[in-house]
């Protein structure tokens, strides 16, 4: 799996302090509530993973800018891989919230949809500030807006996702049922992974940092395809069939332990839809 930021940074002993302390709090506040972690809920997390991918674009732009993007104080908490503790916390806030608020009006599979809609909605919300931060910032850095190319590339993910989801369902139609939304954003997450990785390499230029991408790529660099293809397009081939196995294998522990099937679904969309997001944001001025 691609590392989904570069550049790996060490917060200081208070800031990772407040990470490690807010996260244990929120995790015991969560699992005092107990909840339902549906295929909706996965999916209600999908924003929260571009916010998390954005906030930190934002601080690559203020570095880059030679102004932060972030008050001093509180700006290692965006650097990687603090971002991701960050995000969380954020996100697992609003979680918690929409489960008060949901068990003081609902009961039954309509409360856990209303957490999904709750969550998911804030999170759509966070993101479009959050981009738009992105835009502000990488103005500031002397940088123009080029969207073409990182669009183009997501409408194919889309369109390769929902082709490969079309042939699983054709395979195995009960397993992929099984995931449901969760199978999807996971799909989707890894394509958009290496089809954004894909653009950044052959047409932008930008290299890999992550050792296993940078050993597949250059495998595909030593192939007679390389001057039609490139070399990225290997990189993707492999993650789809990650992703595939993933969806398919995970259907019997999504059927027998639901919960902890899905919070791991989450966790693997998250590695895929981290570092797409990321990407897209900064391919949005040329990498």
């Amino acid at each position: 799996m691609a590392a989904p930021f570069e550049g790996f940074v060490v917060p200081s002993p208070v800031h990772t302090a407040v990470l490690v302390v807010g996260t244990a709090a929120v995790v015991a506040l969560l699992f005092a509530l107990r909840p339902r972690v549906t295929d909706g809920v996965v999916l209600a997390f999908a924003p929260w993973m571009v916010v998390g991918a954005g906030l930190h674009v934002v601080y690559q732009f203020g570095l880059r800018a030679g102004v932060g993007g972030y008050p001093t104080a509180v700006e290692p908490l965006f650097s990687a891989p603090a971002v991701y503790l960050t995000t969380f916390l954020l996100a697992g806030l609003v979680w918690a919230g929409a489960l008060v608020g949901a068990d003081a009006t609902r009961s039954g599979p309509e409360a856990g949809e209303t957490v999904a809609l709750s969550l998911g909605g804030v999170g759509l919300l966070a993101m479009v500030v959050v981009v738009a931060a992105v835009v502000v910032e990488g103005r500031a850095a002397g940088d123009s807006l080029e969207p073409a190319v990182p669009l183009v590339g997501l409408v194919v993910s889309l369109v390769v996702t929902a082709g490969v989801y079309r042939l699983l369902a054709l395979w195995r139609p009960a397993d992929i049922a099984a995931s449901g939304r969760a199978g999807v954003l996971v799909l989707f997450a890894h394509v958009f992974d290496g089809v954004t990785t894909t653009i950044g390499v052959d047409l932008l230029g930008t290299g890999e940092r992550s050792v296993l991408p940078a050993r597949i790529m250059d495998f595909a660099a030593a192939l007679p395809t390389e001057p039609y293809l490139g070399t990225g397009w290997l990189f993707v081939v492999v993650k789809i069939i990650v992703a595939s196995l993933v969806v398919v294998f995970f259907a019997d522990f999504v059927r027998e332990e639901p919960v902890r099937a899905n919070l791991l679904l989450a966790v693997v969309a998250a590695v895929g839809l981290g570092p797409g997001a990321n990407n897209f944001l900064l391919f949005l001025f040329g990498g």
